[in-house]
């Protein structure tokens, strides 16, 4: 039982080809990989924007007026300063305070909103400033203008 010292272990000519390998596999994968998580960041920013929407007019129906945007969205957990307000307000209409977007930046909340809308509210999107196109593009309900 002598084995040959050839027939040891793996030549480091044989480790290089098979990390070659599988840089090459790596890099057609990750980035498809990466673009889904951008994607999915979209739609999570869609989902909490409906949700946040769902507060505000359920907020609206209560105390009978849209919080101002000095209020912003931090009246839908704690409630308003203004004594008149209070005594209306029934929330908090969130379980935990506003959340951020995906992207780490507040929700835009402003008075009044497009296409109709009363308010407005929205994320910058990916850059984390207004417009922008793709992952960039801001996702909510937009402000006129």
């Amino acid at each position: 039982m002598n084995l040959s010292r050839r027939n040891a272990g793996f030549t480091l000519l044989e480790m290089l080809v098979v990390l070659v390998i599988i840089g090459l596999i790596a890099s057609l994968v990750g980035p498809r990989l990466f673009s889904r998580v951008d994607t999915s960041k979209v739609q999570v920013a869609e989902t909490q924007v409906r949700m946040l929407r769902g507060a505000l007019e359920t907020y609206r129906l209560e105390v009978g007026k849209l919080p101002s945007v000095e209020e912003g969205l931090g009246v839908l957990y704690n409630p308003p300063a203004d004594e008149r307000l209070r005594a209306r307000w029934k929330g908090p209409y969130l379980d935990e305070p506003a959340p951020l977007d995906p992207w780490g930046n507040p929700y835009q909340y402003a008075i009044p909103g497009a296409n109709g809308m009363p308010f407005a509210l929205y994320s910058f999107g990916a850059d984390g400033v207004r417009g922008g196109e793709g992952n960039d593009a801001d996702v909510g309900f937009l402000p006129r203008g």
